[in-house]
């Protein structure tokens, strides 16, 4: 069996990375991989240890039992830890404010990358659409496919706000800028590695937008503009 083709995208916080990966996913018949997910859900594994996520020694070590597992499948999305599901639970703010803490340790980075590049190739799918932060430079750098998804902040702040229905769009702004601004120290997701192809959704709907990244999906695998999933492949 071939190696599946693997879709790597960059963004921002609020870029809409997941809604678009996911719907690109679907539309080419790929699996998904939410690489966020994972380092949320370590910071889920952390907390509920009683770690405090600011200690790189603590977090490392509690890093040492996260038996961790997540769906590649865009239509049944579910993530586990141990025995745990904790798809809804590393979306609380408790575990949002801590992820950064946890994906700054490099050690930590090391073997979560390592887990996501099995994960591809034993997905058993003809390609994964992988989102996160740096996926195009280091979790998959020689992908066929390498994209940064950005759109301007105001308009990140914005689309996040309007999913947030119980935050004003000033503290969402807030949350975004502290988000980017702790991952930074660590990655560079706002700027585009040399071969990667930037879609800039900022003028852009969610329809127009995952248009425009099966654009550069198909242009860069020579395909023809058909979807499998629309035509019963």
């Amino acid at each position: 069996m071939t190696d599946p083709i693997v879709v790597a995208i960059d963004g921002p916080a609020g870029s809409g990375k997941s809604s678009v990966s996911k719907q690109v996913a679907r539309r080419l018949g790929y699996g998904y991989l939410d690489t966020g997910a994972a380092y949320r859900a370590l910071a889920w594994h952390a907390l509920e240890h009683g770690i405090d996520t600011s200690d790189a020694a603590s977090v490392l070590d509690v890093s040492a039992d996260f038996d961790y597992a997540i769906s590649l499948d865009p239509d049944a999305y579910w993530v586990r830890v141990g025995q745990a599901d904790v798809t809804d639970a590393i979306r609380e703010p408790r575990v949002s404010d801590a992820v950064s803490g946890v994906a700054r340790v490099p050690a930590v980075r090391q073997s979560v990358n390592a887990l996501f590049r099995a994960l591809v190739a034993r997905s058993g799918r003809p390609g994964v659409v992988i989102e996160g932060r740096d996926i195009t430079t280091v979790v998959a750098p020689d992908a066929p496919v390498r994209i940064l998804l950005t759109a301007a902040p105001e308009i990140r702040a914005a689309r996040r706000s309007a999913e947030l229905t119980t935050h004003d769009s000033a503290t969402v702004a807030a949350a975004l800028h502290q988000r980017d601004a702790a991952d930074s120290a660590v990655v560079d997701f706002l700027t585009a590695a040399p071969g990667v192809e930037v879609v800039d959704s900022t003028s852009l709907d969610f329809d127009q937008t995952v248009d425009a990244v099966l654009g550069v999906i198909r242009a860069a695998l020579s395909v023809p503009a058909v979807d499998p999933l629309q035509t019963g492949a």
